[in-house]
């Protein structure tokens, strides 16, 4: 483990943003704009999620990036071929020059977010310029490579932060002032906009001042795992040295940090709470949702804290054995990850207590959605485990440290839309 940390003065190269030629769905060819995006790929997780977004249009771009051919190979294939007859039909179509673009998200609830879109050079941890702040799962990014191996394409942005506030941030607020490429609202409420950037010295304006910064992964480990794995597969220099990424300056456009629940297939509430006995303080909540999670954010001030739900109440869990800690959890390993929820609840309670392995989806599934999760539970009679969220700064360090927290441990948002911007390799 790398404990040395990384700091953007020392970093030895910074942040290579290439302009590209976007693949963009021809507005006269699909129902709407709207009706072909679709969350990232690892948001989509449920059966009916996938049937809606398929029924929405026919171009739905959960056709490339979900394939549902029988077999992995079949599945790729699939993929592959549907992005070339889309391309032979017209349906997506290449920009006519390289740009990098300007991607606005807004809802009704004040949330503002812009950043860039472009191919970023593939670097290696150990150079400290992309910074990830969790682990992987090699059979997911093995079958995301395997996609865009088919495919030869980049489906859809990975989520970066970096603090800059600098003349990339400048260029984006005068780029948003002009009439955009696309604009469109989603069923989730989300207004979207992109704009290509081409102008030579704000192309140039940009790419000096991200060469500067390091970068966060705020969302994408598997997808920026795959570029590193295909990178590797393909002598330099090859479109595999890049890799398509959203960029964000959260010094102007602070992003949303929410947690990622867990949902325990087949272990009822009864079963979850009594193998805590003596190792956790158990409350029980009759309270709605929103109440219940106040006070799990009020209880995570003071300590590690976790909702259970599933038997129609929410079950507050705290206050944990020191002793119980100091037997299963890492000891090599910085305070600040030693105390995170994800940590005590992957190290301590899913591995000693209830004895339930974190990468088998037949035990356990990641839900991001805190009412779908809760709801879930209830009607399989499992049991949801509820986590409050954890800062961004906290990340931030972490990750500069070299150090890695458990997967699944953040949702930052709003994610990109899936389908509004591709980027084909051989373009």
């Amino acid at each position: 483990m790398n404990t040395a940390g990384h700091s953007e003065a020392t970093a030895r190269r910074g942040l290579e943003l290439t302009p590209f030629r976007g693949l963009r769905y021809d507005p006269d060819r699909v129902g709407s704009l709207a009706a072909v995006t679709s969350p990232p790929y690892d948001v989509v997780v449920r059966p009916d999620g996938l049937h809606h977004l398929q029924s929405a249009d026919p171009h739905n771009i959960v056709r490339l990036i979900l394939p549902q051919a029988g077999t992995p190979d079949a599945r790729n294939e699939q993929a592959a071929d549907t992005l070339r007859r889309w391309l032979a039909e017209g349906v997506l179509a290449a920009d006519p020059q390289p740009a990098l673009y300007v991607y606005e998200q807004r809802d009704g609830d004040g949330m503002l977010q812009r950043g860039v879109i472009g191919a970023l050079r593939v670097s290696a941890p150990d150079e400290g310029v992309v910074l990830p702040h969790e682990d992987v799962m090699p059979p997911v990014v093995a079958d995301r490579a395997a996609l865009m191996r088919a495919t030869r394409a980049n489906l859809e942005p990975l989520l970066l932060t970096y603090h800059g506030d600098g003349t990339a941030a400048e260029v984006v607020e005068r780029t948003v002032v002009r009439p955009p490429l696309l604009a469109t609202t989603t069923e989730d409420g989300f207004h979207h906009r992109l704009w290509s950037v081409t102008d030579p010295a704000d192309l140039s304006g940009i790419q000096s001042d991200l060469a500067q910064h390091q970068a966060l992964i705020a969302d994408g480990h598997h997808r920026w795992a795959t570029y590193l794995r295909l990178r590797a597969e393909h002598p330099s220099p090859s479109p595999w040295d890049h890799g398509l990424v959203l960029l964000v300056d959260t010094a102007r456009y602070p992003l949303r940090v929410r947690a990622i629940h867990r949902l325990l297939h087949g272990v009822p509430v009864g079963t979850a709470l009594a193998a805590l006995t003596g190792l956790f303080r158990v409350r029980r909540l009759d309270v709605p949702l929103p109440k219940a999670q106040e006070v799990l954010a009020d209880a995570a001030c003071a300590g590690n804290a976790f909702l259970l739900a599933g038997d129609g109440a929410f079950h507050l869990v705290d206050r944990p054995d020191p002793a119980l800690l100091d037997r299963t959890i890492p000891a090599d390993r910085p305070a600040a990850w030693r105390s995170l929820d994800a940590t005590v609840l992957h190290a301590t309670l899913l591995e000693h207590v209830w004895h339930i392995p974190e990468d088998s989806p037949a035990h356990i599934a990641y839900i991001h959605d805190t009412a779908a999760t809760v709801a879930k539970a209830e009607q399989d009679g499992s049991t949801a485990v509820l986590l409050h969220p954890v800062r961004e700064d906290v990340v931030r360090e972490l990750a500069r440290q070299g150090v890695k927290m458990p997967r699944k441990s953040t949702s930052f948002g709003p994610k990109p839309a899936s389908g509004l911007v591709l980027r084909a390799l051989e373009l």
